[in-house]
């Protein structure tokens, strides 16, 4: 029989949650950042360690740090032909960022390796991408009660050592499903990070890139925010108000028709070019929103009926002719 030990709670002193990217990423904790292949992930990740590793602000915040040591860790690319391009055309400094060497032996979530990687060069953040490739071998990742002590491993690793441990999580095909069920896997690995983060684009074949927080343990979820892809970088557009689950849903299709609310926002473009040729986009976006209306949905409905975008000076329009031709 084991010795029983307990913790009285008065003796346990308060401490305060610090934060690598406040509220999507903690310190100390797991965090996961999950999407469809090509939507972008690795991509925002590559920025995010371009910026810490030259010491300038996050995304959407302001203040700067000292420089940060990254580790970033694949097993579906190659270092020297994928990932040190990415991380230059990212503008990274390369100097501040490691991998730890697995040509040897593979790497999981309860190799002693990573720990003394972080220790070894006070690593801020660590990337493990993606994350069923580090789960191990003997892992089935599917079975709870295999899932939960890896992902224990993980988290004393991260809370030892303070590192922000993100994990690139894909996800399942299934659609109508909230953002937590749609990881790979149990659901146990949703329930064992803190945060949950989804990185979509705002529409197929979009230049705009959202990540929305799906799921936070530490703080309430922060908002969504949007960026744009220009010469293989992230430039951070701004905050918007398309929650995940819109994200995942409004653009998906029923039995063989469009979303509901894509049709009504098609019925309001008719609406307006039945009295004008065109409109500003920022306008249109207002007028669209004021009918309950998301950037993502407006987004879908022009795409649907074709129209495109014309530049007016500094701004951008709408072009309602060809709709209001068919009209």
């Amino acid at each position: 029989m084991r010795k029983l030990e307990l913790i009285n709670m008065s003796e346990i002193m308060r401490q305060e949650v610090d934060w690598l990217w406040y509220p999507y990423i903690p310190f100390g904790k797991v965090t996961i950042v999950q999407g469809d292949p090509g939507e972008g992930k690795t991509m925002l990740l590559m920025s995010l360690i371009a910026r810490l590793s030259n010491g300038e602000p996050v995304f959407g915040q302001e203040d700067a740090r000292e420089p940060m040591t990254c580790i970033y860790q694949t097993a579906e690319d190659g270092l020297a032909d994928t990932i040190k391009p990415r991380l230059e055309d990212a503008g990274a400094d390369c100097s501040r960022v490691f991998v730890i060497d697995e040509s040897k032996s593979s790497l999981s979530f309860t190799d002693d390796r990573i720990e003394q990687a972080i220790v070894k060069t006070n690593a801020k953040l660590l990337i493990l991408d993606p994350l069923q490739a580090y789960l191990g071998a003997a892992v089935d990742m599917h079975r709870a009660n295999e899932v939960r002590p890896a992902f224990h491993a993980l988290g004393g690793i991260a809370q030892r050592t303070g590192c922000a441990i993100v994990l690139i999580g894909h996800m399942n095909k299934t659609k109508g499903q909230g953002g937590l069920y749609r990881g790979l896997g149990s659901i146990d690995i949703a329930g064992a990070a803190r945060s949950i983060l989804l990185v979509r684009r705002l529409a197929d074949g979009s230049d705009v890139l959202c990540l929305a927080h799906i799921k936070s343990n530490l703080a309430a979820l922060g908002q969504t925010l949007q960026f744009t892809v220009r010469n293989n970088r992230m430039e951070y557009v701004g905050a918007c108000d398309i929650c995940a689950e819109e994200l995942l849903h409004g653009g998906e299709k029923g039995e063989g028709d469009l979303p509901t609310k894509v049709m009504q926002a098609i019925d309001y473009f008719e609406e307006l070019a039945a009295t004008r040729d065109e409109i500003p986009s920022a306008d249109a976006y207002r007028l669209f929103a004021q009918k309950g209306f998301s950037q993502k949905t407006v987004e879908n409905a022009k795409r649907e009926l074709g129209l495109p975008s014309v530049k007016r000076g500094k701004g951008w329009c709408f072009d309602l002719r060809p709709l209001r031709e068919r009209l």
